[in-house]
């Protein structure tokens, strides 16, 4: 599937791989997608839409398994505080919908926070742009597509 995410890693000569799969629209988390993908739920980043109070929107990028930590966020981007957006504003913010968001090819290009823990993978697999596929890709080329800030911003979960 060519989404706006794959053309735009097709026009950086990034090399990448596709893995599809089958979407249950009841269950959209990123912990769901890793067992149907065959990879750990902290190797599937998610990615989050945050507004500061002071930058306005950005995209917060952790592992699948893990909640984003607003304080370490709002720090790394030099604002007093960040909220997640409401998700009927994600769609119109990012021209995704929600299971489908990427840092990738967004309706409107914003700042973009990873958390350090990509470091950890020779591989990741992030949102392709669309519910159902995923792009498994290098850590290094994915920062560089989408020109990040890296950072500890993730807290992790249970």
């Amino acid at each position: 599937m060519k989404t706006n995410a794959v053309r735009l890693l097709d026009t950086l000569g990034i090399t990448y791989q596709l893995r599809e799969y089958e979407v249950d629209p009841n269950d959209l988390s990123a912990e769901a997608v890793s067992a149907k993908i065959g990879f750990p739920a902290e190797q599937v980043f998610k990615t989050l839409v945050v507004r500061g109070e002071k930058h306005g929107v950005s995209l917060a990028v952790v592992p699948g398994d893990s909640q984003l930590n607003l304080k370490s966020l709002a720090s790394l981007s030099i604002d007093k505080k960040v909220d997640v957006v409401p998700l009927k504003d994600v769609q119109p913010l990012t021209g995704y919908i929600r299971g489908g968001v990427t840092a990738l090819a967004c309706k409107k290009e914003y700042p973009v926070y990873v958390d350090e823990t990509i470091y950890l993978f020779e591989v990741i697999s992030i949102s392709a742009g669309a519910r159902g596929t995923q792009i498994i890709i290098a850590p290094d080329d994915y920062l560089k597509a989408v020109k990040a800030k890296v950072g500890a911003i993730a807290t992790s979960v249970g």
